[in-house]
């Protein structure tokens, strides 16, 4: 299993050219869509279901290892107008048993904190594929049940490993034979 930081030292792409406060704002939406498309991982796909909101896609991960196999998870992201000072705002739209992620959709992933104490929040370096990669890595190496969000998903793997697999093959059934109906 890969780990988040070996992943990023994988990508070799040049964090290049920010661009300016004098470019137009659909200029800046543009380049933020197009530096998250440079390279994705395989498990990861975007959508721009609005063309003219460039400011907001959504995310599909496929994880093709661990407890998640074989789902179909979709996140909306929504960068703000202070991106690059704050993080984008991130939902689950799946319904999913996991300890990091609330029925309601709320993650919990460090690097979407705005303030952080122990330094792994968000800062102005991150990027949006930071955050793609640090949502596909949920469901690996960054799949938490010491610092849950979701404290009934961690104590239920806890209890009761083998029910709590259970679970998730059912709910990665109805995911599967939902978004194929």
């Amino acid at each position: 299993m890969l780990t988040l930081a070996s992943k990023l030292k994988r990508d070799d792409g040049v964090k290049s050219g920010r661009s300016s406060n004098t470019a137009p704002e659909s200029t800046r939406r543009v380049s933020i869509r197009d530096r998250l498309l440079f390279v994705l991982h395989c498990t990861c796909k975007v959508n721009f279901p609005d063309v003219n909101k460039l400011h907001y896609f959504q995310l599909t991960v496929t994880p093709d290892e661990g407890y998640y196999q074989g789902g179909k998870f979709q996140f909306e992201i929504d960068v703000p107008e202070a991106y690059n000072m704050v993080p984008p705002r991130v939902k689950c739209l799946t319904r999913i048993w996991h300890p990091n992620i609330t029925e309601t959709g709320e993650i919990c992933l460090s690097l979407l904190r705005e303030h952080s104490i122990d330094g792994t929040g968000w800062a102005p370096t991150r990027t949006l594929k930071d955050v793609v990669w640090g949502l596909n890595s949920l469901f690996t190496d960054l799949l938490n049940f010491d610092d849950p969000l979701n404290i009934e998903a961690a104590e239920h793997h806890l209890r009761d490993k083998v029910n709590w697999h259970v679970v998730i093959m059912v709910l990665l059934g109805d995911n599967i034979s939902s978004s194929n109906g």
